[in-house]
């Protein structure tokens, strides 16, 4: 009789530990949603645009004219290729180990990436302007006809990672603020005592 009654309670005991484990893991469910928009899979995109941004930037690097003609000169395809490349390493890595302090991280980085971004436009944009105004007083050469290609296909393909930031930052930032206003409850269930039990 008395092998029951502590099978009955060491069961009890593990149902009480469950229920509290289930709890908790509910209270990290923003995080899991973070994780089920696949961040990783965006994560690799970003990762293969900063690749070839820093790629076709050695394009960029031999233009051996006076006047700043390309990103190269300000080392836009660098610096913004690097971004990339950690927004994406970062990315892959939250989507493997969640936390609210790897997705606080991210959104961080995709905030400064957007921002990295918006001054690389105003860099390409003039940049585009002088090739298309300038250079028809001047001619062109092969050169300049390739550079010119390589600056819209870097602004192209920075669009591109910008829209893919704004996504990442609205879920990221979805999921810290339901972290937020979420709560814990633990509930403590007395047990009742075994006096009585082996009374009756």
């Amino acid at each position: 009789m008395e092998e029951i009654e502590s099978t009955t309670v060491e069961r009890t005991g593990e149902d009480e530990d469950q229920k509290t484990s289930n709890i908790l893991l509910m209270s990290s469910k923003p995080l899991h949603r973070f994780v089920q928009k696949q961040p990783r899979t965006l994560g690799i995109v970003v990762l293969m645009f900063g690749c070839a941004e820093v790629m076709m930037g050695f394009v960029l690097a031999f233009d051996s004219s006076d006047y700043p003609t390309n990103s190269f000169k300000l080392y836009v395809p660098l610096w913004q290729g690097i971004l990339f490349f950690t927004c994406g390493v970062l990315s892959i890595y939250t989507e493997l180990h969640p936390s609210k302090k790897m997705v606080t991280t991210c959104l961080a980085l995709y905030v400064v990436s957007m921002l990295g971004i918006i001054v690389s436009f105003g860099i390409r944009i003039s940049i585009i302007m002088h090739y298309s105004f300038v250079r028809n007083w001047h001619g062109r050469n092969g050169y300049d006809v390739q550079v010119a290609c390589v600056e819209y296909i870097l602004f192209g393909s920075s669009l591109c990672v910008f829209a893919f930031l704004i996504f990442l930052s609205t879920i990221a930032r979805l999921a810290l603020k339901s972290t937020k206003t979420q709560h814990v409850i633990v509930q403590h269930i007395v047990m009742s005592p075994q006096s009585e039990a082996t009374a009756n």
